[in-house]
């Protein structure tokens, strides 16, 4: 797909459900209540807007060419995960990774390609119902210049450096901030959090993070 990211992202996303994060459903995308809302990590942190640690190098890595993500490393995180494929389920909403043991990330593949300009978007669940811990079980965890790798199918790779660390309340997600244009390749990555409630998640944690340094696919 290669509409660009935005409004045409934030319509074709309308409402995510990360099913499995307790066993149950929780929203993770719903226009009606974009901005800048919730417990922030880093509140002077603007999604969108704020540069990484290294913003001479954010400002000279280009963009990469659109190549399907295969791999997510978050070494803060102790995520090095095989990446799958997400589209829209039949209800509009966004199709989230199977509750399995094997539990992986999942790339929405109608937003931009790691690498390249816009925000790419990335879940996860942070448990599984009875499998246990769900690969973003430890997302939270992050800060700001904390690093996020992604391996692409055409061989290449795009790092990222992460700008802010958002836990927002489910009925408040910001999304704007996380499905809007930006001028720059950028990540998101979502998972639930907050305190737990029956087998459902109260919040979701939101990572954002902003190119920083590419490694070409071979020639």
């Amino acid at each position: 797909m290669t509409r660009p990211a935005g409004r045409a992202l934030a319509t074709a996303a309308l409402t995510v459900l990360l099913a499995g994060c307790g066993g149950g459903a929780g929203n993770v995308g719903n226009t009606g209540n974009a901005g800048h809302t919730g417990n922030d990590v880093a509140a002077s942190d603007r999604p969108g807007t704020t540069a990484p640690s290294s913003p001479t190098a954010a400002k000279s890595t280009r963009p990469l060419e659109r190549s399907v993500p295969v791999g997510l490393r978050i070494p803060a995180a102790g995520v090095d995960t095989p990446v799958m494929r997400l589209g829209l389920a039949e209800d509009g909403t966004v199709q989230v990774p199977p509750v399995t043991d094997d539990d992986r990330a999942g790339w929405y593949r109608h937003s931009p390609t790691p690498g390249q300009v816009g925000p790419s978007v990335l879940l996860g669940h942070v448990t599984v119902g009875t499998h246990g811990d769900g690969v973003f079980r430890h997302l939270a965890r992050l800060h700001r210049g904390d690093r996020i790798e992604t391996r692409l199918q055409n061989g290449a790779a795009a790092e990222f450096t992460v700008t802010a660390v958002r836990t927002v309340r489910k009925a408040e997600f910001p999304t704007d901030d996380v499905y809007g244009d930006v001028k720059r390749p950028e990540l998101r990555l979502i998972t639930c959090g907050g305190p737990r409630v029956g087998e459902e998640y109260r919040d979701n944690v939101i990572v954002f993070a902003a190119l920083s340094a590419t490694r070409p696919a071979p020639s």
